[in-house]
């Protein structure tokens, strides 16, 4: 049997590794431009922490860990018998994998809320599970690197966060639109259309309209028990055109008579009026469809979309004011982001976007000719990573092709070499791999060349 990997997960290699810290050391130098602090939390979390958190379909793709030893010891034989694996489930598995780092992060404030200073920003940059259906730009374990502030109840931090992705995306030359919408406009149109109590369906419904469409989502909307009426008046706010202001003044005009709506018109006027005062690189649009399907949203919803590459979503976030409360620290306000990595860097692939120096970690190799000429470039690779060069020598005394073979598949600029001739003036030949020239150095003049 031939080894492998599970389904939705990924080998990187060394060129890959080199593209993705450059995506992450990107993301993390912006993250403490804007003052924010990192820290990690554990891989695992209690499943008490993560359910109910998501949504019912997001507690479907939560990753549990099932007891040490035996873990069926305590399970109910009745529940075993029955194959009831819903209740079954907390019996043997008191642990998940997390789902995001936001949920993690609630938990981290509430319990080290003491040590903290509000307002708090924080960013972290680690993995995260979900047991979804693997698909291009979607997999089952995937990089997350997420930015919040919570302890504010601020609009001033939304528009700092999407700086901080127009930051981001200029930087690694990635062209974007972010799309904002509002939860409580989405709660003014449940409002409206006479459902209120069917908010969480309809924004679950109404969150795939891009990749399903207007009709199977109306589909949806009746099997999760709208009416036809209720559907048939939701439909023409789902299609309001327009530029972002004339769709933002439409909406006014049809939540006037929701409190909660037009709160939620006021905030995304207040994010859009100071976003555009300070300026973006990037298009920023109003879509009253995006909902982001998470239960814990309650104001400002963000979602980035790349212009260039037809990939799903490939940063969102947004305001949560009741998320510390289920973990008994209540009025707490927060609002974040999550960069997702493995999809930027699909991105990037596709657009070939790398700086050409990511190829190599190497700046030399020095090609070994024998025992002497060994110690001497060791000792000249000191010097040179003193400097701040990379550099390496090759650890076998082999054919020079082989060498230069070495060098060229690993695509190392230069190549130095000490041979009978270097050993007595002191000197090193230092060749220029690409176009191939060559010229006699001490170690101080190939230092000062390369440095």
């Amino acid at each position: 049997m031939k080894p492998s990997i599970p389904k939705g997960t990924r080998d990187f290699s060394t060129l890959e590794m080199s593209r993705r810290n450059y995506i992450f050391d990107t993301i993390r130098t912006v993250f403490g431009l804007f003052g924010y602090r990192q820290i990690e939390t554990p891989a695992m979390e209690n499943l008490s922490t993560l359910m109910g958190k998501y949504g019912e379909e997001g507690d479907k793709l939560l990753f549990k860990i099932l007891n040490s030893g035996d873990f069926l010891a305590g399970a109910d034989p009745k529940l075993l018998q029955e194959a009831d694996s819903l209740h079954l489930t907390s019996q043997i598995a008191e642990k998940g994998l997390r789902y995001d780092l936001t949920v993690p992060f609630a938990r981290f404030v509430v319990q080290h809320r003491n040590e903290l200073q509000f307002p708090f920003k924080r960013f972290q940059i680690q993995p995260v599970w979900r047991a979804d259906r693997p698909q291009k730009g979607r997999y089952r374990e995937f990089y997350q690197c997420d930015a919040d502030v919570i302890g504010s109840d601020s609009l001033i931090n939304e528009v700092e966060l999407l700086q901080l992705i127009d930051e981001v995306f200029a930087r690694l030359g990635i062209s974007i639109t972010i799309k904002l919408n509002n939860r409580k406009v989405l709660a003014g149109i449940a409002e409206l259309i006479g459902s209120p109590d069917k908010l969480i369906d309809i924004t679950v419904a109404i969150d795939k309209i891009d990749k399903i469409g207007i009709d199977k989502v109306n589909e949806e909307l009746a099997e999760r028990g709208l009416s036809p009426e209720a559907i048939e008046a939701l439909s023409p706010i789902l299609t309001i055109s327009g530029s972002v202001e004339e769709r933002l003044a439409r909406l006014s005009e049809l939540l006037g008579q929701s409190e909660i709506g037009r709160l939620g018109v006021d905030e995304l006027q207040y994010v859009l009026s100071h976003t555009a005062e300070l300026g973006l690189r990037a298009t920023l649009d109003l879509d009253v469809s995006l909902a982001r399907g998470l239960n814990y949203y309650t104001g400002t919803i963000i979602e980035v979309k790349a212009n260039d590459v037809a990939i799903g979503s490939i940063t969102g976030g947004g305001r949560y004011d009741n998320l510390t409360g289920v973990f008994g620290l209540p009025g707490v306000s927060g609002v974040g982001i999550s960069f997702g990595a493995d999809r930027i860097y699909d991105v990037l692939n596709a657009l070939n976007l790398y700086p050409a120096e990511l190829a190599t970690a190497t700046k030399v190799l020095f090609v070994n000719f024998g025992a002497q000429e060994a110690a001497r470039s060791m000792a000249i690779i000191k010097q040179f990573r003193a400097a701040g060069i990379s550099a390496e020598i090759y650890p076998d005394e082999a054919k020079m092709k082989k060498q230069m073979t070495y060098a060229n598949a690993a695509g190392i600029p230069f190549v130095a070499i000490i041979g009978e001739t270097e050993l007595e003036a002191g000197t090193i030949t230092l060749k220029d791999m690409v176009s191939g020239t060559q010229e006699q150095l001490t170690a101080l003049q190939a230092i000062d060349k390369l440095a």
